[in-house]
């Protein structure tokens, strides 16, 4: 059965908050950019509450899957560390659910985006770890966390010949912004590492094997540049054709 506007459903998962703010309930929140961008890329954009149970539900009528990014960290506990950095913040919930459906989409080939945070847990389910704090790891002048506007760049990254990343920007240096802490510590079997800065941080990740499974350390919906966009167009195009294999 085709989705409606003959369009992909691409699942995008959400952040979550307690009370406070915008309710005095528990409620979640994504940014309107995301969901723009799969829908000028061609896609349909639906929200995925964290429903762990229904994981199964969801990957049967999503064409693909978007992991968000968020002020928050994949808990150390999760990729095998026994040492927690102070300035790790979890919001274990969501975690669940992501690693859920992640893992569950990867088991069908499903297409994946995992965008800032979402390429670190896209990362740790392919079996990497994280840097827990860059400024205590590593010795750099970039900014990863930039004092300047998302919609704007923060600092370049190479991206690396014969990658899907690559392939789809046709470029061998990118301008992107940058909004994280945290970063891919290794390069786990079956990971191909696709950008890198220049201090040396891991910017960009792909399974190998796999129809698209693409994580990037920016955020494209930001639009900083044509290869952001081109970027969601991949994923999207990759995204039209309905998995039938569910494993």
């Amino acid at each position: 059965m085709e989705n409606i506007y003959n369009r992909p459903l691409i699942g995008i998962t959400l952040d979550s908050e307690e009370s406070g703010g915008y309710s005095n309930m528990p409620w979640y929140a994504m940014r309107k950019n995301y969901s723009q961008s799969i829908t000028h890329a061609g896609g349909l954009a639906i929200a995925l509450p964290h429903e762990t149970e229904n994981t199964d539900l969801y990957l049967d009528k999503i064409d693909g899957l978007v992991i968000t990014g968020g002020a928050f960290d994949v808990s150390p506990e999760i990729f095998g560390s026994n040492q927690r950095h102070h300035s790790v913040i979890t919001k274990d919930e969501r975690t669940k659910f992501e690693l859920a459906i992640t893992r569950g989409a990867i088991l069908r080939d499903m297409p994946i985006l995992g965008i800032c945070g979402g390429q670190q847990l896209l990362h740790v389910v392919l079996g990497g770890t994280l840097i827990q704090h860059i400024p205590d790891e590593v010795d750099t002048s970039i900014l990863h966390e930039q004092p300047n506007p998302r919609s704007e760049p923060g600092h370049l990254v190479k991206v690396t010949k014969d990658t899907l990343l690559h392939r789809i920007v046709q470029k061998e240096e990118l301008q992107v912004n940058s909004a994280h802490h945290q970063a891919a510590k290794d390069i786990p079997l079956g990971v191909t590492v696709n950008a890198i800065s220049p201090d040396g941080i891991i910017e960009g990740i792909e399974a190998k094997g796999q129809k698209f499974c693409l994580g990037v350390q920016w955020h494209p919906e930001y639009g900083v540049s044509e290869s952001d966009t081109e970027i969601f167009r991949a994923f999207v195009a990759s995204s039209s054709t309905k998995v039938t294999n569910h494993g």
